[in-house]
Parts: C-alpha cells; sequence; structure tokens
C-alpha cells in the first residue's frame, strides 16, 4: 500500500471524520458549488460531487435541498475558498482550507490560534509545496467487474496513483486536475460513486515521540478544526 492509503487509514483513526459542524460545512461546499456552476448537478459537476458526498454524511435530502435554493437566490452571500499556511510547534507544518464570506474574520481567527498555541502564522507558498493536491473517488465494491489490477490499469490514462480497497470501497486517487475526467469515466461505467474530494497528502511526515508534543500540535488542529469557516486542516505529524 502506498502513501495515500496510509494518509486515508491514519486520518479515519482520528477525530477528522466526525466532525460536529459537518452538515454546516457540506452546506458551505452546495452553496460554492451553486454559485460557481449553477444549482442543477446534471451540469454541474462539482455540485453532484457534493451532494454524493451529503449522502454518504446521511445529511438529509431536504437539507441539501434548501440548501441548494438558498444558494441560488440571489441576495445570498457568496463563500470564498481561502488557503491558510503555517507552522505548529515543534516544527509541524499546517495547511488549512476555508470556506469564509468575511475574510478578515476569518484571518483573524485563524492567527489568533498560532499566536495562543505557539505556531507560527505563515505566509502565502511557506509550506504548501510540502503537500500534493489530490482528489479521490470512493465507489461500490460490488460495482466492480474485474479485479483491482485491472482497474488500475484501465484508470492509467487518468494519472491515478493509487487503487485500494478498504470495508466501505473501492478508493482511487489521483491528480486533483484530472477529478472531472475520472468523475466522467466512473459515471459512464456504471460505477456507482458513494463519496468524492479533494485532499491534501504530506509529501513528507515528520515523527514526533515525546506525548507532550504531540499533544502541542493537537492542541493547535483542534482549535482550528473548530473555527466555523475552516473545512480541513491538513498537517505533517507523523500518525501513528
Amino acid at each position: 500500500m502506498g502513501r495515500a492509503f496510509e494518509f486515508r487509514k491514519a486520518r479515519k483513526m482520528k477525530r477528522w471524520g466526525a466532525m460536529s459542524k459537518l452538515f454546516t460545512k457540506i452546506g458551505k461546499e452546495i452553496s460554492m458549488a451553486v454559485k460557481e456552476g449553477g444549482p442543477n448537478p446534471d451540469s454541474n459537476a462539482r455540485l453532484r460531487a457534493v451532494i454524493q458526498n451529503a449522502k454518504a454524511a446521511n445529511m438529509p435530502k431536504d437539507n441539501v435541498e434548501k440548501a441548494i435554493k438558498k444558494a441560488s437566490e440571489k441576495d445570498t452571500a457568496a463563500y470564498k475558498e481561502v488557503l491558510f499556511e503555517g507552522y505548529a510547534p515543534h516544527g509541524i507544518a499546517v495547511l488549512i482550507e476555508t470556506a469564509t464570506d468575511n475574510n478578515n474574520r476569518t484571518v483573524a481567527n485563524v492567527r489568533a490560534v498560532f499566536n495562543k498555541c505557539d505556531g507560527n502564522f505563515g505566509t502565502s507558498g511557506s509550506v504548501i509545496f510540502m503537500f500534493d493536491h489530490t482528489c479521490n473517488f470512493r465507489v461500490k465494491t460490488e460495482d466492480l467487474k474485474m479485479d483491482l489490477e485491472e482497474f488500475e490499469l484501465e484508470l492509467i490514462d487518468f494519472e491515478v496513483e493509487e487503487v485500494f480497497e478498504d470495508e466501505d470501497g473501492i478508493l482511487i486517487y489521483a491528480p486533483f486536475d484530472q477529478f472531472g475526467a475520472i468523475q466522467k469515466y466512473l459515471e459512464e461505467n456504471a460505477l456507482e460513486i458513494l463519496s468524492s474530494g479533494f485532499e491534501r497528502i504530506p509529501t513528507t511526515t515528520k515523527k514526533l515521540s515525546n506525548e507532550q508534543d504531540i499533544a502541542d500540535v493537537d492542541k493547535l488542529l483542534e482549535k482550528l478544526e473548530d473555527d466555523d469557516d475552516v473545512l480541513n486542516v491538513y498537517h505533517s505529524m507523523e500518525m501513528n
């Protein structure tokens, strides 16, 4: 198994998959998708992907429809995607994806977390080069009519980096810019997409052996994740 498999396995074991404000975050993603490509999922690949993820998260259909309707209204505030970068204590690189309708508020909040937790709020470009931007898809195992090696060969033209299976389905990892092409291929070949999205995988990780050092980093990560404007937090600390 490769880097994406280990990254996914470690994240799944952490708190990341059960964020209490998940529906709010999905709602923001719906809003950004609608503002970008319109309210029809048939012609808006990004919205189609977010709806798939909402379904996977057991978000009620009514909530999804209300979010789409609200985002379609002209007077609805538009969320902007903004990246922030910095270092947690002990030299751990941190990359934060946010969706905000007030950049000044978000900047102030993120900077305050770094300051309070002995981190360093970085400038644009300070750590992003340490992370690969990837797209991923999870499809139904039962839909696959070939073995994994054959399937990976089928996807070679899409620069797919890893294909592996876990208890929830088959996962596909590829470069960020291949998202639309892979989504189209899966749909055309009747492979049900259970979820999809984007992740930033650290190219190298740093191992901390001291429990207090790990706790220092976790404190900063948790405070960032608690912010309503924060969608995802990625870091370079090796997770056991």
